[in-house]
């Protein structure tokens, strides 16, 4: 993670969470009230749906919410702006995150409805699906997704997360239109097989639509959103096919990030925290 000034974190710790991580007037924890979930739904509503022009349903509408079943067993990821306040009110940024053992309780990830993920949930150990991740327009610089990689960045640290996975979005449902990004994760970032999800057959789109010879490469990459750069500057793969999701209005790819590197520079950061030879004050940064 790149280095930041006047960082500060607290180590105060509950049952999902890692307490909060500061970045100036920004801090990043995990949602400690229903009133908390309900602000960031909120907020998935206003981007997903007002933004970037998904189809709401009537009792979608009617609310002006964004949520599912799956919001009820997740944990939700909230970057809080504390110049506005501490709680609900000061919600900007959301990440919606779902442990095996949560996924166990409605019997299947959000992801399976577009993807066979045998190969990962018959991984052993801790898997973790992240999804709905969404900033506030106001808050869309690079401090607030590096503050969001550090909440996601503690809380597999604590958990012990070994794979993450997800269904990232590129705008559109039209994938000819997206054929030079699609293209050009299918020829170099394709997962290991032992790794690979796979679109569902009713659902599959084919991923390899160009020549990858003819890729302009610096342009394919400044047109892949933000979101998706960081998964594969993590090492993240993709799985096999693309879904169009029409009520989203967005073209689905499944991500899979193998969470060593991640947890590596976190555990370097909480050694610093705790003291670690040579390793400066609490507020030193990452």
């Amino acid at each position: 993670m790149t280095p930041e000034s006047s960082l500060s974190s607290t180590e105060a710790d509950t049952e999902a969470g890692f307490g909060e991580i500061r970045a100036g007037n920004l801090g990043v924890r995990i949602a400690e009230t229903a009133a908390e979930v309900d602000a960031a739904q909120a907020l998935r509503f206003r981007v997903f749906y007002e933004e970037m022009g998904a189809h709401p349903d009537a009792s979608t509408l009617a609310a002006r919410r964004d949520r599912d079943a799956f919001d009820a067993v997740a944990d939700h990821l909230l970057v809080l702006d504390h110049d506005i306040g501490n709680g609900p009110e000061a919600v900007v940024g959301t990440y919606r995150l779902i442990r095996r053992s949560a996924a166990a309780k409605l019997g299947r990830f959000y992801s399976a409805d577009e993807y066979d993920i045998t190969p990962l949930v018959n991984l052993p150990g801790q898997i973790l699906e992240l999804g709905r991740s969404c900033v506030h327009a106001n808050y869309r610089t690079r401090g607030s997704l590096q503050l969001l990689w550090r909440g996601i960045a503690a809380y597999i640290y604590k958990h012990e997360v070994v794979v993450m996975f997800g269904c990232a979005s590129l705008p559109g449902t039209d994938p000819d239109a997206l054929a030079p990004q699609l293209t050009y994760l299918h020829a170099n970032h394709l997962a290991p097989a032992a790794l690979r999800p796979r679109a569902l057959p009713n659902r599959y789109v084919a991923m390899d639509r160009l020549d990858p010879a003819g890729l302009d490469t610096r342009a394919v990459l400044n047109e892949l959103p933000p979101l998706v750069k960081g998964y594969l500057r993590l090492g993240g793969f993709v799985g096999e096919g693309a879904v169009l999701d029409r009520q989203f209005n967005t073209t689905d790819v499944c991500v899979v990030v193998k969470t060593d590197l991640l947890t590596d520079k976190y555990h370097k950061h909480y050694e610093r925290k705790r003291g670690g030879p040579g390793q400066g004050d609490e507020r030193s940064g990452e």
